[in-house]
């Protein structure tokens, strides 16, 4: 006799083999003794410990016994998950009640319930829990490489077993091109759940690989061989080509801004002539008259003066764009001397590969001759650019010596317009 029903189930975890047989027993202690007329609802469940399990699976639900043993009327229902797998041990009168599963696989691997359910008997323990381990050797593992095995690049050698439980430890040994084992992994190496990470890999880092995957029943292993090479020759001879292809581009666009520049200072070259011209236009129809008739010679060598200092500042605005074109023309050839010296780097690397010496020559001739064309088009618009100045100048200048030789005589007469009768008329 007890106070209140006690289920009981003698270990919190039992473990078995995968495809084995197990029995996990429970017992129960009702306060009363169980006779023909007691009404006992007996089931087990299991509790899902996967996110893609379904709610949870009723194995047994119920198992109603309503008379003596030997001549029971009782239902029995099971899932469809676990028809032909699963049976109940029970003696109702002793308290025994024990589920027996057949050929178990990992999906059994769960937290089982036993439950007993007795009409005015419900305080106490009616329940009770146990942890079923299923047991599985690791599969082989699969052992891969990530990244190339070059010097100075990054890889990961990979460890994996699809099959393990509890779930397999991973470890790697180190063996030298010998053969002979290491006693650590590389200086430069991390280790964590199967992946071994090698950093700035060189030649001392080739070797032989072992990993092995281990759980509390077996262990398993892989091996993978790491051959580190220098880096391809295809890799190098890319870099050379987008190098080149570079500084072709950056000096085909300094000729391009260099044109858009020379013709941009043509054209205002172009308008400053014009409007000059304009400016020093000169007409007697433009002086105006003082009160005795004649031309106010003070106020057009104030224009004049005016004219001049115009004139002086826009030749120091012509210096200074000259001044900026000479430093951009130095920068130029910065830009280019800086390329011979990478070209002559080059050649010390095209000794290195003779295959393709003969491209590269070809390739830099076509260079020299676009280059000398390029110097010969910048001399040509150059030469053309000083003999347009020089020009403008020698004009300007005779143009000046002409107005002060017009009007710095003291003794010449003013200028009459060809209608303007003389003084002599006046004074008839």
């Amino acid at each position: 006799m007890v106070s209140s029903i006690e289920v009981t189930i003698p270990q919190p975890v039992y473990e078995v083999a995968r495809d084995d047989n197990i029995t996990l027993p429970c017992s129960f202690k009702p306060k009363s003794p169980v006779t023909k007329t007691t009404n006992v609802i007996v089931s087990w469940s299991a509790s899902p410990d996967l996110e893609d399990d379904p709610e949870s699976l009723r194995l047994l639900v119920p198992s109603l016994i309503t008379t003596h043993y030997h001549s029971l009327t009782s239902s029995l229902d099971v899932k469809s998950e676990y028809e032909g797998r699963v049976t109940l041990d029970h003696d109702i009168t002793r308290g025994k009640i024990n589920l027996k599963l057949q050929k178990v696989s990992m999906r059994d691997t769960r937290l089982h319930e036993c439950k007993v359910q007795i009409p005015l008997d419900d305080e106490g323990n009616p329940s009770d829990t146990t942890d079923l381990v299923v047991l599985v050797a690791p599969s082989k593992p699969i052992c891969k490489i990530q990244g190339t095995a070059e010097y100075g690049n990054n890889v990961n050698l990979t460890c994996f077993s699809e099959e393990g439980s509890p779930k397999p430890i991973y470890k790697w040994k180190n063996y030298d091109t010998n053969n002979n084992p290491l006693p650590s992994l590389p200086l430069k190496a991390t280790e964590k759940d199967g992946v071994l990470s090698l950093f700035n890999i060189s030649r001392e880092t080739s070797g032989y690989f072992i990993c092995t995957s281990t759980n509390k029943i077996r262990s398993a292993s892989c091996n993978v061989t790491l051959s580190v090479m220098p880096r391809s020759l295809m890799s190098t001879a890319t870099t050379a080509i987008i190098a080149s292809v570079g500084a072709i581009a950056v000096l085909i666009l300094a000729v391009i801004i260099y044109c858009c520049c020379c013709r941009k200072k043509k054209n205002k070259g172009e308008e400053y002539a014009m409007g000059e011209q304009e400016d020093v236009e000169y007409t007697d129809k433009e002086h105006h008259e003082n009160g005795d008739g004649y031309v106010d010679r003070h106020d057009r060598q104030d224009e004049r003066s005016e004219k001049e200092r115009d004139y002086s500042d826009r030749r120091s605005d012509y210096h200074d764009q000259r001044s900026d074109y000479d430093d951009r023309r130095s920068d130029y050839n910065d830009r280019r001397s800086d390329y011979d010296d990478r070209r002559s780097d080059h050649d010390d690397r095209r000794d290195r590969y003779p295959d393709r010496r003969d491209d590269y020559d070809d390739r830099r001739e076509r260079y020299d001759d676009r280059r000398d064309h390029y110097d010969d088009r910048y001399d040509d618009r150059r030469d053309r650019y000083d003999d347009r100045r020089d020009n403008r100048r020698d004009r300007h200048d005779n143009r000046r010596d002409r107005y002060d030789d017009r009007y710095d005589d003291p003794d010449r007469p003013p200028s009459v317009p060809p209608n303007k009768p003389s003084p002599g008329e006046y004074r008839d």
